[in-house]
């Protein structure tokens, strides 16, 4: 047996061409592709396209098909190539997407009758008719560039690039896996330097590496790359599916196919591959994520039905959406024995996309070939939601109509237009009570946003009286109440499998969360507290009764959570909670809070005391109540409270012109900008609210059941650098979260399982601080000696592999420590002496880190933990007038930079590793344009450190030969070279290569080494200058390489019989293919 490989190429890329043949993709080589495209400039295999809509598109009339004209296939492939590329890279996607799922119209005239005829770029209906191409190592020009990039693995789609694979090792080493190496290969091909042109045409982006594989669409920044879970319908699809994807993995390629694919490849890779063809082989995570993704059939779909673009942002669904959206298009596509058509309940949680699982469903309904004149109704609860809906659909370029009133609503009813119809409950509910006249069709279809709050209750007879044989759909982000699953059961039940909240954090649709409950922390004084009663007594000319009675009604639990001093010390201990925790200036993640009251009166009292503190900027969002309802409670003035509310709701009047641009233009503040921090609310935006930056919840109030749920859901979010969700209690919701959420009276009328993994208590994270403290240290356990000097931690971490961990551990410390200081509980009860003793070792260690990564010129992957961690060190870590900053790494072909980088760090040993890592980084920087040279430098530095750590030699003489070995690399390249060749860089290169091949005559025959360099200087110059300019592309062009190796063979072999050496032709050969190397990268 042979030892298995780890090489990207044999473990990844080849394992995937070989699933994708097999899967009727055919396969292109390089070479090939290159040729088809018409060079590294162009991206289309344009004829395969001209053929493509020749076989797919006809034109009918009159029981006769006809051909398109090729100036109209030329003008269609014309289409394609020149998209509005002025118009931003995502707009252009846009475009060449509503060309290809679209088509486009083209005159034509057939015996005498000219009318436009559509072209279709892809057949949808039947995914045979189409081709399916891939190729690999597809090199494209860089925009305004003349390098390249290369993505490992394209797909093609009747000659359009349509997927784009990265393909990595898992034995990949470093603190970033490899999949996430992948992703980030692609964001720099996407961005505005790299290969836009190729990136353009793509629809799936995917990141494999053979455990592991995620998947995106054009654009989409880190955070949202996705993974893939099949869903199954039955226990026999399930199995059909692994029969196939086996059969798949395990059959072998013809030979035809294998001596193209290997063509390029050594001899040992094919026979290593031959010989898997006699044993079974598994398949793998990434087998199955091309497999989910890239089969015909599949691909087409997710393309056609499952990518929109939301606000200016392309998406392509999750797999939940996916399955829930085709799970209930399979279930309401088939009439039941009266003619009505079954409906249910979609549990999607919050935070994983559930309004644009409805958009893709009503589009999918409104375009199903099975219903006639589909009338779809988009109901939720809230304006807010309603907007938010309307607009969702406005952005995905969906032709909807927003009801206005009631009236309005039955007048959508009754038209004939198939636009998409949203509008808000009452309005729905005012439509169902005061029309008499049912509408009786099968193909209306209510779908009711967040439908446990309507769906099921008395109003549900309503809705069957006027819409009999209406299909209902209800979407919920959270589970349903014991009592409503009996009645959900009624239309239909679940449709699909529930996507709950723990299936969600473990997808990384959304951020976990963390409870920390804080009412009993806040403690009063109660002799200040008495005082206050007695002048609020005073005020009032209160009777001793009155003023007993006052007292009570303020001991009460709603009372006393509005009661001044409450408020005021929950404002203090938000203000200093956020500024210490959360608060960031100049950051890209500046992390929001929420703060909900339990009224507008204390909503602006929060509001005027966190003003008062002056530590964070709030705003208020609130529904204006209604003045004539006032209620007394002992404390709240209404004069005064009605004074205070008019005052800063007509303020807001007067600088927006009225409350609900207000409202907008501090929600997109909120969103977009440093201010407001803190929103403060009553009952607005607990719901339906998504600011992905939004990441604390301060509970002044009390919530229950669905209103809990979606609240502490305002803060699940992803967003870039955002970890967690905190959610911090000052009522008492959940007090004390240590047993299952079920068990609390304000979510006990819901199941215990639909409730796994919706909230977790920062105990319960913070409790892992003592592992990853330990195992931070266990790192050094090989060190001997006691008060051992930091350099010698340096030099133990200087194994790359040791110094990974370390990041990654002291990193998982710091954030884990940074959380355990921001709970009151951590402060209280853990001993002071042990929390010193974590800030200590954290000082220590964050210090290590900024020493280490300087020392080694590391480039760490923690860039969006940076400014949490950097908060961590100002507030806790350091003391007065200290300053650790985390670096950022220079330009190490910047003399002036690399010298002062130097004189930051402490000791010759570290200046020498320092030296020495960033040298050998400009030495791989370098490597192509004199190998031999460079090469023996990399060596020589190798062999330095090899040396000091062996102690062959000291600090001192380290130092010394690190130095000497950069000024090699910078400065030495024409030293001891002959003088005909001083300052020919390219001459030289060709030098050093001759006398590397010909070593066998490289002392006695300097000067045949140096015509040899010069001849093919020489000679290479004289093929690409034409008139003095280079010839653009040259290395592209076969017949200019071509010339070159012949011309150069001779003048080789010429000048072996001048100086009398014998030739041998296998290094004659050699020399050219890396010579030619070397000029390509040079001079292209």
């Amino acid at each position: 047996m042979s030892t298995p490989s780890y090489i990207e190429d044999n473990v990844s890329q080849i394992p995937a061409l070989q699933l994708l043949i097999n899967m009727g993709y055919q396969y292109v080589s390089p070479k090939q592709a290159e040729q088809w495209r018409g060079g590294k400039s162009q991206v289309l295999f344009a004829e395969v396209l001209r053929k493509q809509l020749k076989e797919i598109n006809v034109i009918n009339r009159k029981g006769k098909e006809y051909a398109f004209s090729d100036a109209n296939i030329n003008s269609a492939v014309l289409a394609v190539k020149d998209l509005p590329i002025q118009d931003g890279f995502i707009n252009a996607n846009k475009a060449f997407y509503d060309l290809i799922t679209l088509g486009k119209a083209f005159e034509q005239s057939i015996d005498g009758d000219k009318k436009s005829h559509t072209i279709n770029f892809i057949d949808w209906v039947n995914p045979a008719n189409n081709i399916f191409h891939v190729t690999e190592e597809f090199s494209v020009f860089r925009t305004g560039r003349t390098d390249t990039y290369r993505p490992d693995l394209v797909l093609f789609i009747n000659g359009i690039p349509t997927v784009i694979i990265e393909c990595k090792s898992p034995s990949l080493t470093g603190v970033k896996a490899p999949v996430s190496l992948g992703i980030e290969q692609h964001i720099r091909n996407f961005s505005k330097e790299g290969i836009r042109s190729l990136y353009v045409y793509s629809n799936i982006l995917m990141s494999i590496a053979t455990n592991d594989g995620s998947y995106a669409t054009t654009g989409t920044s880190k955070e949202f790359w996705a993974k893939w879970k099949e869903q199954f319908t039955s226990s026999e699809t399930e199995k059909a599916y692994w029969l196939k994807l086996k059969a798949l993995k395990n059959k072998s390629l013809e030979e035809a196919q294998k001596n193209l694919l290997f063509e390029e490849r050594t001899l040992y890779v094919r026979k290593s591959f031959d010989g898997f063809d006699t044993e079974e082989r598994l398949f793998t995570e990434q087998d199955k994520l091309i497999y989910n993704l890239c089969r015909p059939a599949r691909l087409l779909d997710l393309i056609l039905n499952f990518t929109l673009y939301d606000d200016g942002i392309k998406k392509v669904a999750r797999y939940q959406q996916y399955f829930g959206v085709n799970n209930t298009i399979n279930r309401v596509t088939k009439l039941d024995a009266t003619g009505k058509r079954k409906g249910g309940v979609i549990w999607h949680t919050q935070g994983s996309g559930k309004s644009l699982t409805m958009v893709m469903l009503a589009q999918m309904l409104a375009s199903n070939a099975d219903i006639l004149n589909p009338k779809i109704i988009l109901v939720t609860d809230r304006i807010d939601l309603d907007d938010q809906i309307s607009d969702t659909f406005k952005k995905c370029k969906k032709k909807v109509r927003q009801a206005k009133t009631g009236k309005h609503l039955t007048e959508l009813l009754e038209d004939s237009d198939d636009a998409i119809i949203t509008t808000i409950i009452n309005k729905f509910e005012a439509t169902v009570k005061n029309n008499k006249k049912p509408f009786t069709s099968a193909d209306i279809f209510v779908l009711i946003d967040e439908g446990h709050r309507t769906q099921y209750g008395t109003f549900n007879v309503s809705m069957q009286r006027v819409f009999p044989n209406a299909c209902f759909l209800a979407f919920t982000g959270t589970p349903l109440m014991k009592k409503e699953k009996s009645t959900a059961t009624k239309f239909g039940g679940y449709i699909g499998k529930p996507y709950t909240v723990k299936d969600a954090v473990e997808d990384g649709a959304v951020v976990p969360l963390l409870y920390e409950g804080r009412h009993t922390q806040i403690l009063l004084n109660e002799a200040p507290l008495n005082t206050y009663f007695e002048k609020l007594a005073e005020r009032n000319n209160l009777t001793k009764r009155g003023r007993a009675k006052l007292k009570q009604k303020f001991n009460t639990v709603n009372e006393l959570n509005r009661a001044d001093q409450v408020i005021y010390a929950r404002a203090l201990d938000i203000s200093e909670h956020y500024t210490t925790f959360f608060q960031t200036h100049n950051d890209n993640y500046k992390p929001k809070a929420q703060l909900v009251a339990p009224t507008i009166k204390t909503a602006l009292l929060y509001k005027e005391y966190l003003d008062e503190i002056g530590m964070v900027d709030s705003a208020v969002v609130v529904t204006q109540s209604d003045q004539r309802e006032g209620t007394e409670d002992g404390y709240f003035n209404e004069n005064e409270d009605k004074r205070r509310e008019d005052k800063y709701l007509n303020a807001m009047i007067d600088k927006y012109g009225d409350l609900k641009t207000y409202e907008k233009s501090i929600i997109n503040q909120f969103k977009n900008r440093d201010k407001p921090e803190i929103l403060i609310v009553v009952a607005k935006l607990l719901t339906g609210f998504d600011a992905p930056n939004n990441t604390v919840l301060y509970l002044c109030r009390s919530l229950k059941e669905h209103t809990l749920l979606q609240a502490i859901a305002r803060v699940n979010r992803v967003y870039p650098g955002k970890e967690y969700g905190y959610v911090v209690d000052y009522y008492g919701n959940l007090e004390n979260l240590d047993t299952a959420l079920s068990t609390y009276s304000n979510l006990n009328n819901f199941e215990e399982e639909d409730l796994d993994g919706a909230i977790t208590n920062i105990k319960d994270e913070i409790d892992k601080l003592p592992q990853a403290h330990s195992e931070l240290w266990d790192i050094f356990k090989t060190l001997k000696g006691k008060n051992l000097e930091p350099t010698a931690y340096e030099e133990h971490l200087s194994p790359e592999d040791v110094r990974n961990t370390f990041y990654t551990k002291v990193s998982q410390f710091a954030r884990l420590l940074k959380l355990g200081l921001s709970s009151v509980d951590f402060v209280t009860k853990i001993a002071s002496n042990k929390i010193d003793m974590y800030k200590q070792d954290a000082k220590f260690f964050l210090k290590l880190r900024v020493d280490v990564t300087r020392r080694y010129n590391d480039d760490i992957a923690y860039k969006e933990f940076e400014p949490q961690i950097q908060k961590l060190i100002n507030k806790h870590i350091t003391t007065d007038g200290e300053v650790m900053k985390i670096t950022e790494l220079v330009d190490i072909f910047n003399k002036e930079d690399r010298d002062a980088e130097v004189e930051k760090i402490k000791g010759k040993a570290a200046q020498a590793d320092h030296i020495a890592s960033r040298t050998v980084k400009a030495i791989n920087i370098k490597m192509q344009e004199d190998p031999i040279y460079y090469r023996k430098l990399a060596d020589l530095i190798k062999e330095t450190i090899a040396a000091y750590h062996q102690k062959r030699i000291d600090e001192a003489e380290y130092l010394k030969r690190a130095k000497e070995q950069e000024y090699e690399v910078f400065n030495g390249h024409s030293k001891n070279v002959p003088d005909e060749l001083v300052n020919n860089t390219v001459a030289i290169a060709f030098y050093n290569f001759s006398t590397s091949i010909f070593d066998d005559i490289a002392l006695l025959k300097t000067p045949f080494h140096i015509e040899v360099s010069l001849t093919i200087d020489k000679t290479v110059k004289q093929y690409i200058y034409l008139n003095q300019k280079k010839i653009i592309d040259w290395h592209k062009n076969e017949d200019i390489t071509g010339k070159i190796n012949i011309e150069l063979g001779d003048v080789i072999y010429d000048l072996h019989q001048k100086f009398d050496i014998d030739a041998d032709w296998d290094k004659i050969d050699n020399l050219i293919e890396e010579c030619l190397k070397i000029a390509i990268f040079k001079y292209k």
